[in-house]
């Protein structure tokens, strides 16, 4: 059964830090590569970061490197997105996906199996 279950959204002020949390199923968690995709209003959706299947390769788009880091959890079947220096265009809906590429994927039509999204917005 392909579950993604994302967590952890909510309202911070810029500068601030969230955690994203996406517990998947086993199956789906152990297949490939994770990652995450954000959509903010009025845009279309975006890549955020991904890690490889066994975690020891990840990649970032230009705009959160240095501020934000992905990490898996094989014990928990769980992937996080640590969100640091938070910023207003960072508002965005943030969905966790599963590819089943063992590699990083960049390419968002290269993943499979989605969530149904966690609400981060950053506002003073």
């Amino acid at each position: 059964q392909v579950q993604l279950v994302e967590s952890g959204g909510g309202l911070v002020q810029p500068g601030g830090s969230l955690r994203l949390s996406c517990k998947a199923s086993r199956p789906t968690f152990t297949r490939g590569a994770m990652g995450w995709i954000r959509q903010a209003p009025g845009k279309e959706r975006e890549f955020v970061a991904t890690i490889s299947r066994s975690g020891l390769s990840s990649s970032y788009a230009d705009f959160v490197k240095g501020r934000f880091s992905i990490s898996r959890d094989s014990a928990e079947n769980t992937v996080y997105l640590q969100m640091n220096g938070l910023k207003f265009e960072d508002t965005a809906v943030y969905y966790c996906a599963a590819s089943p590429s063992p590699n990083t994927v960049v390419e968002e039509r290269e993943y499979d199996y989605w969530g149904q999204g966690t609400q981060v917005t950053v506002s003073s």
